[in-house]
C-alpha cells in the first residue's frame, strides 16, 4: 500500500495553488498533466456543485494567484508549440468511412480499442484532458461567457504561439474541399443534382477556386490569415450547402436511401467545417476568443461523440424515417374527419370493414377445424388475415386499428418546423380532437357490425349444417381468451399494437423504396413488358404499383404477423399471442352463440365486452405511441419545447368535450 501511494502522481494544480510550483516551457508532458489536473477540478462530482460554479472558482484562483495563471499559460504554450491541428479540423466529428456499414464497423471497433493518435495532434491532447465519455455534457452546460472569461484570463494568441497555424488551416480547408468534390461525383448524388448543375457542378467549382488560391504567392505568407478571394469561396460554400438542402428536399419526391442519406450527411459535415475555417481565414489578424471558445466546445463534443452508434443511426436514418413518416402522415390525413359528412362516411367505411372482418373470423374458425401441422395452420391463418386486410384496403373500407400508425404521423406533422415556422398549438389541439373522434367513429363502425353479423353468421351456419361452429369448452375458451384478467388478453393486445406499428413502418419503407428506385418508370421501359402488355394497361399497372405497393405489402405483413403468432406458442411453448379488437369481438359473438346467450352469466359477458374494449384501447395506444415517437424523432421535434400544449389541450377538452366524439354541425374551428 505504501509503495502504491508513493507511485501515485502528485496533483500539479494543487501543487501550484499551495506550494508555488512552477512549470517549465520544455516540460510538455508535465504541462499536459497540469491541464488534466486543472480540468479535473472543473469536472462536476455527483451530488455536488455544478461545473460552471467550479470553473468560476478556478477563474477566481487564476486572478488571485499570478504564478498559477503563469503555469496555465506555460502548460498551454508547451502543448501548442508543435501541435498538428489538421487531423482535428478534418477528421474530428466527420464521417470518414465511404459508407454507412464501414462507418458502423469502425465505430464498433473503436469502442473496444480507440484509434491510434499521435502525441503532437490536438485530438490526442483533448482526449487526454477530457478522458470521460460524458465530458462534453458539462463542457457544453457551462455558459459560453464563462468559457470566454477563462480564455480571456489565459490571454494567449494562437497566431503568435503557433506560427504555422494559418498554413494548417489552409491545408485542412483543401482536404475538406477535395472530400466534398469527391462525394459530389457519386452517381447517387449526381442523379439528384439540378439539370443546370450537371455540367457546372458547384462542388467541383469550389475545389477549383481553392486550388487556384493555393497556387497564388499570397497564399503562402506564413504570418497572416489573409485569404484572397475568401468572399468568393464563402459564396460557393453557401451555394453548396443550399444544393445539399435541395437534394434532401428532393428525396421527399424521389424517395430516400441509406447511402444517399449518408453521403449528404457527410457533405453537410464537411461543408460546415469549411465554413468555420473560411470564417477564421477571413479575419486577417488572429483567432479571436469567441471563435476559440466555439471551436473548443465543438471539438470536445465531436471527440466524445465520435464513436456513438446511436448518433450515427439517428442522423443517417433521419431522412429515411422522415420519408416513411411523411408517407404515413399523408395517408393519415384521410383518416381525420372535419365535417359531419366526413364523419358519417368514416363510420360507413368502418361498417364495410367490419363486414369483411366477419368473414375473416368465419374462415379462421373453419380453418381451425382442419387438422394441420402448426406451421401450416399458421400459414393458413396468415393468408386469411392478409386477404382480409388487402380486401379492406382495396374496397376503401376502414379498419380501426390501422388508423393510429397513420394519424400519429399526421399529428406530428403539425409540429414539423420544416413545414411551419412556429406551430399553432391550439390548432394541434383541434387536430387531436379530430383524430380522437375519427378513431371513435371507426371503432364504433367496426364493432356495430362485427358482433351482430358474426352472431348472425354463426346462426346461419347452425341452420344450414345442423351443428354449431363452436360449442361447449371451445366456445367458452373464445370468451375467456378476451377476458381482461382471466387471460393475458391485454398484454397480447399490446403485441398487436407493436405489429400494427411495424407493418406501418414496412409499408412506408416499401413505398419510399418504390419511389427512390423509380419502379414505375422502369416497368414502363421494360422491353418484355412493353411487348407483352398493352401500353394503357402497363401504365395503369405501373401507377398501381407506384401508389399501392407499400400498403399492399404492409397489409400482407400484418396478416402474417397475426397469423403466425399462434405458431410461436406451439413451437416454443411460450405465452405469446395477439388480440385484435375486431377479431376479438367476432370471437366473442361466435362463442356467445355457441354457448347460448341465456347460458352466459351477465357478469361474465359484461367483463368480456369490457375486455374487448380494453383490447381496442391498447391496440390504439401502443401503435399510436410508437408511430408518434418515430414521427417526432424523424422530424427533430423535441416535445419538451412545447410544455404548454397539455394545458391548451385540457382547456379545449373542458370547453368542447363533444368535439372528441363527434364534429359540430358547422364543422368549423372555434378560436381560443
Amino acid at each position: 500500500m505504501g509503495i502504491n501511494k508513493k507511485q501515485q502522481r502528485r496533483d500539479l494544480y494543487i501543487e501550484s495553488v499551495e506550494n508555488d510550483f512552477h512549470l517549465h516551457i520544455l516540460a510538455r508532458e508535465q504541462g499536459l498533466d497540469f491541464l488534466i489536473d486543472l480540468f479535473n477540478k472543473v469536472r462536476p462530482r455527483k451530488g455536488k456543485d455544478n461545473a460552471e460554479t467550479r470553473l468560476q472558482l478556478v477563474i477566481k484562483q487564476l486572478q488571485e494567484k499570478p504564478h498559477l495563471l503563469q503555469n496555465l499559460r506555460v502548460a498551454v504554450m508547451a502543448q501548442l508549440g508543435h501541435t498538428n491541428f489538421v487531423p482535428a479540423l478534418t477528421e474530428s466529428g466527420m464521417l470518414l468511412s465511404r459508407g454507412f456499414v464501414q462507418e458502423l464497423g469502425s465505430r464498433l471497433s473503436h469502442k473496444l480499442l480507440p484509434s491510434l493518435q499521435q502525441e503532437d495532434e490536438l485530438i490526442y491532447i483533448l482526449n487526454r484532458i477530457f478522458y470521460k465519455k460524458n465530458d462534453y455534457i458539462w463542457v457544453e452546460a457551462i455558459d459560453r461567457n464563462t468559457w470566454k472569461a477563462f480564455f480571456d484570463q489565459l490571454n494567449i494568441s494562437l497566431h503568435q504561439q503557433h506560427t504555422s497555424l494559418p498554413q494548417q488551416l489552409r491545408q485542412a480547408l483543401l482536404v475538406l474541399s477535395y472530400r466534398v468534390a469527391n462525394f459530389s461525383l457519386d452517381p447517387e448524388v449526381v442523379r439528384f443534382l439540378p439539370e443546370e448543375m450537371q455540367a457546372n457542378n458547384v462542388f467541383i467549382r469550389q475545389n477549383h477556386i481553392i486550388n487556384q488560391l493555393q497556387t497564388k504567392e499570397e497564399f503562402h505568407i506564413p504570418d497572416t490569415y489573409a485569404f484572397p478571394g475568401i468572399d468568393t469561396l464563402n459564396g460557393l460554400v453557401d451555394e453548396c450547402m443550399d444544393t445539399v438542402q435541395r437534394i434532401q428536399e428532393l428525396q421527399a419526391i424521389k424517395g430516400a436511401s441509406l447511402s444517399l442519406s449518408y453521403l449528404t450527411l457527410s457533405m453537410r459535415y464537411n461543408l460546415a467545417r469549411m465554413k468555420i475555417l473560411a470564417d477564421v481565414l477571413e479575419n486577417n489578424k488572429n483567432f479571436t476568443t469567441d471563435k476559440l471558445v466555439d471551436f473548443f466546445r465543438l471539438e470536445v463534443h465531436y471527440e466524445k461523440r465520435k464513436n456513438s452508434i446511436r448518433e450515427l443511426f439517428s442522423r443517417t436514418f433521419g431522412h429515411i424515417a422522415y420519408q416513411i413518416a411523411e408517407h404515413k402522415g399523408t395517408k393519415g390525413d384521410k383518416y381525420i374527419t372535419t365535417t359531419r359528412l366526413e364523419y358519417a362516411k368514416m363510420m360507413v367505411s368502418a361498417m364495410w370493414g367490419g363486414l369483411i372482418v366477419c368473414l375473416m373470423v368465419l374462415f379462421k374458425t373453419l380453418l381451425g377445424k382442419v387438422h394441420m401441422l402448426p406451421l401450416w395452420l399458421g400459414a393458413a391463418y396468415s393468408v386469411n388475415y392478409s386477404l382480409g386486410f388487402v380486401a379492406i384496403e382495396e374496397t376503401k373500407a376502414t379498419l380501426a386499428t390501422k388508423q393510429p400508425a397513420f394519424t400519429a404521423s399526421a399529428v406530428a406533422g403539425s409540429l414539423d418546423v420544416r413545414k411551419n415556422e412556429q406551430p399553432n398549438l391550439y390548432s394541434l389541439a383541434i387536430t387531436v380532437a379530430r383524430v380522437t373522434r375519427s378513431q371513435f367513429a371507426s371503432f364504433f363502425g367496426n364493432l356495430v357490425v362485427v358482433f351482430p353479423v358474426t352472431y348472425l353468421i354463426a346462426w346461419l351456419y347452425d341452420l344450414c349444417f345442423a351443428h354449431k361452429l363452436v360449442e361447449g369448452p371451445q366456445a367458452m375458451k373464445l370468451l375467456i381468451d378476451q377476458h381482461p384478467w382471466k387471460s393475458l388478453s391485454l398484454l397480447y393486445a399490446c403485441n398487436t399494437g407493436v405489429f400494427l406499428f411495424v407493418s406501418g413502418l414496412i409499408a412506408g419503407f416499401i413505398q419510399n423504396k418504390i419511389q427512390y428506385s423509380r419502379v414505375a418508370e422502369r416497368m414502363q421501359m421494360h422491353p418484355v413488358m412493353r411487348l407483352t402488355i398493352p401500353g394503357d394497361r402497363l401504365r395503369r399497372l405501373a401507377h398501381y404499383i407506384e401508389h399501392h405497393a407499400g400498403s399492399l405489402t404492409g397489409n400482407i405483413v400484418l396478416g402474417f404477423f397475426l397469423g403466425m403468432s399462434s405458431v410461436v406458442v406451439k413451437l416454443f411453448g411460450i405465452p405469446f399471442d395477439i388480440r385484435h379488437i375486431t377479431i376479438s369481438a367476432g370471437n366473442v359473438a361466435m362463442g356467445a352463440y355457441g354457448l347460448g346467450l341465456q347460458n352466459i352469466p351477465w357478469q361474465l359477458l359484461t367483463q368480456v365486452i369490457a375486455g374487448v374494449l380494453a383490447i381496442g384501447f391498447f391496440n390504439f395506444l401502443v401503435s399510436f405511441a410508437l408511430a408518434f415517437i418515430v414521427a417526432v424523432k424523424s422530424r427533430g421535434i423535441r416535445l419538451r419545447d412545447y410544455p404548454e400544449f397539455i394545458r391548451i389541450l385540457w382547456r379545449y377538452f373542458k370547453k368542447y368535450p363533444f368535439d372528441f366524439i363527434r364534429p359540430r354541425k358547422n364543422g368549423g374551428i372555434t378560436e381560443a
